[in-house]
């Protein structure tokens, strides 16, 4: 058995999709989700004109050779770009080895460790009174947890804050727009809007807030501890974590849990913060950390430490990693939640997928393989579109963490 084709499509029902999709000569295919916000065609150009040509007439079976040989072979390792096209191979390729295998392909990693995935969706507002509303909103859709994220009084334009409720997409321009942070206004005002949320909906389910890299080590430690009495499910980078004793510090000043990762590219980004127990969810995906082969490697470390996953879903995933992640996370014995944010109607067109949402949970199908498939008619309706996500300045001009 052979791989006799691969070939990239680039679509954009709503926001751009990177996908790809690779042959045997068999006539069996599979597909992988290769997708980077904001930097689409730097990883179509890594897969098409260094990957690609690599992959023709390999044995799709050998999925950890094959992963060894672009991860090793390539010499200039890691990165988001290397990461994203090797993820897309390694997804398609387990894809394919499930559909040979006739298994849905939580049945080839090893079978179900739960029935079902829970997940969270996104509740945002213009304020604070419009977020304690949507987070009612997502209630009454049945989610047992919610990621709160509100606009600051005297802050244009804050993170998590989007121009739609259900189909938040952030990348919102040709080039880059410019935001304006303030952190003091920012720290006064998230311990109202959780302590606005308990206080009208009680402590049953399970709400979360993501800081987005926006604090010092010190000033997240203070926020933490701050909102302890609210009971956070997890705040969510709360700092860059390029230096990772940083969350050090954070540690000494709360016991609020901690989760980072969603730009993690492999397990080296996240071993000291795994090994020293300094986070408590990794939330490296499928498509960002070297697909289904990596991110088990992560996994695997993660529960020698107790740490457990909570993997990356936002709408700039497409359907196939979060296919595919179900599955993973179905199996996956430290398995701790899902990110969910729907895609729209058009978007869930051009995938078609098996696995549903009922009561907070999501199920992935029964397919053989990971589920999603793409309609390349419908695909070809969207043209690649240039989208930037925004950049943020301070007050004072200064360059910020968006």
């Amino acid at each position: 058995m052979k791989i006799e084709s691969a070939k990239v499509i680039v679509t954009c029902p709503g926001r751009n999709f990177v996908t790809l999709k690779i042959t045997t000569d068999q006539g069996v295919y599979g597909i992988g989700d290769a997708t980077l916000n904001g930097r689409e065609l730097s990883v179509v150009s890594y897969l098409e004109d260094h990957v690609i040509p690599c992959l023709i007439g390999k044995d799709p079976r050998r999925i950890e050779d094959i992963w060894q040989y672009l991860y090793r072979g390539g010499y200039w390792r890691r990165g988001p770009v290397t990461m994203s096209a090797i993820s897309a191979v390694d997804t398609a390729l387990w894809d394919i080895k499930a559909k040979m295998a006739g298994m849905p392909l939580y049945d080839l990693l090893g079978g179900k460790s739960r029935e079902a995935v829970m997940v969270y969706g996104h509740a945002n507002g213009i304020d604070l009174s419009e977020t304690v509303d949507e987070v009612g909103r997502y209630i009454d859709m049945g989610y047992r947890a919610i990621r709160a994220q509100s606009g600051v009084p005297g802050i244009k334009d804050a993170y998590g804050v989007g121009r739609g409720k259900m189909y938040y997409e952030p990348a919102d321009a040709a080039l880059p727009s410019e935001t304006v942070w303030d952190t003091r206004k920012y720290l006064n005002f998230v311990p109202k809007l959780f302590d606005k949320l308990r206080d009208t909906y009680g402590f049953d389910h399970h709400l979360l807030h993501d800081a987005h890299h926006r604090l010092t080590p010190i000033e997240a430690g203070s926020l933490g501890h701050r909102l302890e009495p609210y009971q956070l499910f997890w705040l969510e980078d709360a700092t860059p974590a390029e230096n990772q004793e940083a969350f050090k510090l954070i540690r000494q000043h709360t016991t609020t849990p901690l989760a980072v990762g969603e730009i993690f590219n492999t397990i080296w980004d996240a071993k000291d913060l795994i090994q020293n127990q300094l986070i408590d969810y990794i939330r490296t995906t499928v498509v960002r950390a070297g697909g289904i082969t990596h991110l088990r490697r992560i996994a695997d470390f993660a529960a020698i430490w107790q740490v457990r996953t909570g993997s990356h879903g936002a709408t700039d995933l497409s359907p196939v990693t979060m296919g595919a992640a179900l599955h993973f996370d179905v199996w996956v014995p430290n398995f701790g939640i899902q990110e969910y944010m729907r895609h729209t109607p058009e978007t869930d067109a051009v995938f078609p997928h098996d696995y549903t949402f009922d009561k907070g949970f999501l199920y992935p199908g029964e397919t053989p393989g990971h589920g999603v498939d793409i309609d390349e008619v419908e695909a070809a309706k969207y043209p690649y579109k240039p989208a930037y996500l925004p950049v943020a300045r301070l007050e004072d001009g200064s360059m910020w963490n968006w």
